[in-house]
């Protein structure tokens, strides 16, 4: 299901999206015949022999005549950190600001899936330095709070200034900040102002060592960032991170570029694998069914 959040800045309007993209996929799911997994939310249990009756729904009995207590926050199955990258990188491209926009819209939509499940829920964002990170909770009023949060970032009237970002040494902290044996997922388009691979593939590592399951996605707009797929005429370029600029034509660097952005992305993707984290290569031109899927796919690996 593709939602366009071009012209979106109406209070609430992230929430109602993400709302409509969970009940597309989800209808989606029920009429094919070939999906894998179940989406039943949690929102009782069984009563079992002995327990206190204190929390049963005594409505719930009234029709199915079966007991079943109701889940509350203590009972929650799994501890979730939503994190997204908010650096000036992520508002690419300038027109839409894409990445972001896939991501936050995504971000939402997971997390109400997350919260119909009864599992907690917190969000982190960053660019330079951490600037967002709640707390993690499975409440109604909570999941508001957090579309707030994500909204602000695609409706500010200001992008984030041109200051270089360090992916690794903010996921060195997320990771010391989180609680230990949460699924962490991110979004990211993993670009570095130190592009230093290898610090990145230490801070995932360090995720994985404090015993995190990692979901990966990793954010581009593919026909530009990977393909390098521009006219044929002069360009300026505008590093988002360093406001750096060169003008050139597309076809002197096409060959150069795409073979770097691809030993890039590989080396990502193989680093990912060799760590057990779940690397989704998330394209702003898609939909957002795989997303979701893959979402669902890692939380049924995890009950």
């Amino acid at each position: 299901m593709k939602i366009d959040l071009k012209g979106k800045k109406e209070f609430g309007s992230i929430e109602l999206l993400a709302k409509q993209l969970v009940e597309g996929f989800i209808t989606g799911l029920h009429k094919s015949p070939y999906h894998g997994f179940s989406v039943e939310f949690a929102e009782h249990r069984l009563y079992n022999s002995g327990e206190s009756t204190r929390h049963v729904d005594w409505k719930v009995f009234a029709k199915t005549e079966r007991l079943y207590t109701k889940q509350y926050e203590e009972e929650t199955n799994l501890r979730c950190r939503l994190i997204v990258d908010s650096s000036r990188s992520m508002y690419y491209p300038k027109e839409d600001n894409g990445k972001i926009r896939f991501s936050v819209l995504a971000a939402a939509a997971i997390a109400y899936l997350l919260q119909k499940q009864r599992d907690a829920i917190g969000l982190c964002t960053f660019a330079k330095e951490i600037e967002t990170y709640t707390t993690v909770k499975s409440t109604a009023t909570h999941l508001h709070k957090l579309y707030m949060l994500l909204e602000q970032l695609i409706n500010s009237d200001t992008p984030p200034p041109h200051q270089p970002t360090n992916v690794a040494k903010m996921l060195h902290e997320i990771a010391e900040k989180t609680h230990k044996r949460s699924l962490v997922i991110l979004f990211s388009d993993m670009f570095d102002s130190d592009e230093h691979n290898d610090e990145i593939f230490k801070a995932l590592q360090h995720l994985k060592h404090n015993k995190h399951e990692v979901l990966l996605f990793h954010v581009s707009d593919r026909q530009t960032e990977r393909d390098f797929s521009f006219e044929d005429r002069p360009y300026e370029f505008i590093d988002l991170e360093s406001n750096e600029k060169i003008r050139l034509q597309p076809h002197e660097v096409k060959a150069y570029y795409r073979e770097k952005a691809s030993n890039y992305f590989s080396d990502l993707k193989l680093k990912c694998g060799q760590l057990k984290i779940d690397f989704v290569e998330a394209d702003i031109n898609e939909d957002y069914n795989h997303i979701l899927s893959a979402y669902l796919i890692k939380r049924s690996k995890m009950k």
